[in-house]
């Protein structure tokens, strides 16, 4: 495998870590229906398709961190909208608190790498 298959591969795990967590965040400011959330997301360069989004929505309104509504649209069918309940603004919340430690986890030993010499000592 190629470096540049591998950086991709690597790429696309750490995005689906986060997607959850990246869905509860845009659904934070307001409802939103599955094509905007998809739009949202890709905005920041999360690209992520219906056949992966559908199936995460339907598992956080499972857990009961979402919900939704239909309304009419000017165009077309009704559209379902999305929301944040309660208990996902909960989860939420959790799920800042753990992004803050990662980070800072994450920028630690980034550092600390630098500073060793660019990364290339194996004692990290």
């Amino acid at each position: 495998m190629d470096t540049n298959t591998i950086v991709e591969n690597s790429r696309t795990q750490m995005r689906r870590g986060v997607l959850e967590y990246s869905i509860l965040l845009v659904l934070r400011s307001g409802d939103e229906y599955a094509s905007s959330i998809i739009q949202k997301l890709k905005d920041v360069d999360i690209i992520v398709v219906e056949g992966t989004l559908y199936p995460l929505l339907i598992r956080l309104k499972n857990l009961g961190l979402l919900g939704y509504r239909w309304e009419e649209s000017p165009q077309g069918p009704p559209r379902k909208y999305y929301m944040i309940t309660d208990k996902g603004r909960e989860q939420l919340n959790e799920l800042d608190a753990t992004w803050t430690e990662l980070v800072r986890s994450i920028e630690t030993i980034r550092n600390n790498a630098m500073l060793i010499g660019q990364g290339t000592d194996s004692n990290l």
